[in-house]
């Protein structure tokens, strides 16, 4: 079986220029970068222990060390401070970009109960794709036992792609599985 960047050079690469006719194999979209965020939200202003939990269980996901991302100023009701970790993420290039999405789109996403694929209409309108994941289990890394509290996560594909159907076309010959 090809790898994901493997199966773009051969495959997906030469199917998106004869779809749009780019003269230029420099002009074929691809994907540049791959970004996790984890906001911890309540869970993190009840116990700050919780906050190093959720980082090392996103680097266990991820394979790459998570950056905590603060509050930036006070909002007395929520309970939130200034400079308080609210969330991690992690910003996935190259071949750990390649191997992430791999994971997610042939591990991952199977293994979401009652899964009828991703919604279509999660395009921003300059070619990158969100997607949300309701628990963290659904990783091959994530030992059930040793989960605290079911979290979600936000995980953005950015692609060189000018257009969202451009960057449909991209994912999709990539193997995402989108609704029918």
């Amino acid at each position: 079986m090809l790898d994901l960047k493997e199966k773009y050079q051969k495959e997906v690469a030469p199917a998106l220029m004869r779809e749009f006719g780019y003269a230029n194999p420099m002009m074929v979209p691809k994907i540049t970068k791959v970004v996790v965020n984890r906001g911890l939200g309540k869970i993190a202003t009840d116990n700050v222990k919780n906050v190093d939990i959720f980082v090392e269980e996103l680097q266990q996901i991820t394979g790459q060390k998570a950056v905590v991302t603060k509050s930036k100023k006070a909002i007395s009701n929520f309970k939130l401070k200034e400079n308080l970790a609210v969330g991690c993420k992690v910003t996935l290039r190259q071949r750990k970009m390649y191997d992430f999405l791999a994971k997610l789109l042939n591990l991952a996403l199977p293994k979401v109960r009652d899964f009828r694929g991703v919604p279509k209409n999660s395009f921003d309108g300059r070619g990158n794709y969100t997607l949300g994941i309701q628990e963290q289990i659904i990783f091959p890394e994530v030992k059930f036992e040793n989960v605290q509290k079911l979290t979600g996560m936000d995980i953005t594909i950015c692609t060189t792609a000018q257009t969202p159907k451009e960057a449909y076309f991209l994912l999709e010959k990539l193997g995402m599985p989108f609704r029918k």
